[in-house]
């Protein structure tokens, strides 16, 4: 779940429908070569005709190379299609600036369990794949998932796995049992850092248990808040983007945190590493979307097509971080990349993972009240 930040009803438009220059634009996206120049080489190609529409995209902060591939001024050369291109810091801000009607999305790039909230509130649009066609080098392993089963409204975009990140000079390694127990150990009071979101840190707490992140118990949850309560003295602060600083500084020895920023801190701290605890953990997919009050959903099937070509899904992991579910661009990845257990963890790992699920609102609210006591 892309977190750092450093710093819709009309329907189903047909292939057919489309105007020869969208289809022309479609077909270059097709495959693992059509449209795939490497860099800037997309900028030899003629300027496609402006086609008058704008779509209006909604990501994460830093989550697309606009700097080396230059990803949405590339589509808008190649289509026509102009691009305003917004960022969001959390899931929860995404939504709620969508609910309130304040601005209108064509694409947005929800996380698994949102993308099954939206589905639910009916707020999605089911996706034309005749538009989609790079959706076949998707990895199967995230097709049907959970939150989509019928694969009708998401397209998988980056995923992840949560672990723990740790300084190798500041953390003995007779105490690296592999699980996550040691952000409990006193040994490291004042140098443990701890999410601070409710979801994540909840979601530990329950794995440490041996119980599911998605669980509707609310004795579960009173549990998980139990082990929440007691780690507390042990931790120096609860972040988000400053662990970057704290790990990079020497300022604290464990954290946990999503894999895909491991390139950055393992960059700035070669003392840096990483492990995925014995008992399991959190496996996120951030997903493409389009809204179904989108007035442009052929359009948008077509940036999301483009998205999924293998030169921009190769662009865009190389740049941000995250492992890619596109089977051709993990190819191309240098395999100090593509072939890392950290940033690609083996079936014996991935077997262990829960996918965050949409829980029931009596759940939530229980969540929010519970972590509200523990920040006092």
């Amino acid at each position: 779940m892309k977190k750092t930040v450093l710093a819709k009803k009309l329907p189903v438009f047909r292939a057919a429908a489309l105007s020869a220059a969208l289809l022309l634009a479609m077909t270059a996206f097709t495959g693992c070569s059509g449209g795939d120049t490497e860099g800037p080489e997309w900028k030899k190609q003629p300027a496609a005709e402006k086609t008058g529409v704008t779509l209006n995209v909604y990501n994460w902060g830093e989550y697309i190379d606009d700097e080396d591939y230059q990803v949405n001024e590339a589509f808008t050369h190649l289509t026509g299609i102009e691009v305003n291109y917004k960022t969001f810091d959390n899931n929860e801000s995404m939504y709620a600036l969508l609910s309130s009607g304040a601005a209108d999305y064509d694409v947005i790039f929800p996380s698994d369990y949102m993308v099954g909230k939206m589905i639910a509130e009916d707020r999605l649009a089911k996706l034309n794949f005749d538009n989609i066609p790079n959706f076949q080098y998707i990895d199967d392993q995230f097709k049907n998932p959970v939150y989509d089963p019928d694969n009708a409204y998401s397209v998988p975009y980056t995923w992840g796995t949560v672990g723990i990140f740790y300084n190798t000079d500041m953390v003995d390694e007779a105490d690296l049992q592999q699980d996550w127990d040691i952000l409990w150990n006193e040994k490291y009071k004042g140098q443990i850092l701890m999410f601070d979101n409710p979801r994540d840190a909840f979601g530990i707490a329950l794995k440490k248990l041996g119980l599911s992140m998605n669980s509707e118990n609310p004795d579960d949850w009173q549990a998980a808040y139990q082990e929440l309560v007691r780690q507390k003295p042990q931790v120096q602060a609860y972040v988000m983007d400053q662990i970057f600083d704290k790990m990079a500084n020497n300022e604290a020895a464990l954290a946990p945190y999503y894999s895909g920023d491991g390139i950055v801190m393992m960059d700035e701290n070669e003392k840096i590493d990483y492990f995925v605890p014995e008992e399991g953990t959190n496996r996120f997919v951030d997903a493409m979307c389009v809204l179904k009050n989108s007035p442009h959903q052929a359009e948008a099937e077509q940036y999301i097509n483009f998205l999924c070509s293998t030169a921009v899904a190769k662009a865009n992991a190389e740049y941000i971080g995250y492992s890619t579910p596109q089977t051709e661009a993990r190819k191309d990845l240098d395999p100090e990349v593509g072939e890392n257990p950290n940033f690609y963890p083996p079936e014996s790992v991935l077997a262990k993972t829960e996918v965050f699920m949409t829980l029931p609102d009596s759940i939530n609210e229980l969540q929010d009240e519970l972590w509200r006591q523990l920040k006092k």
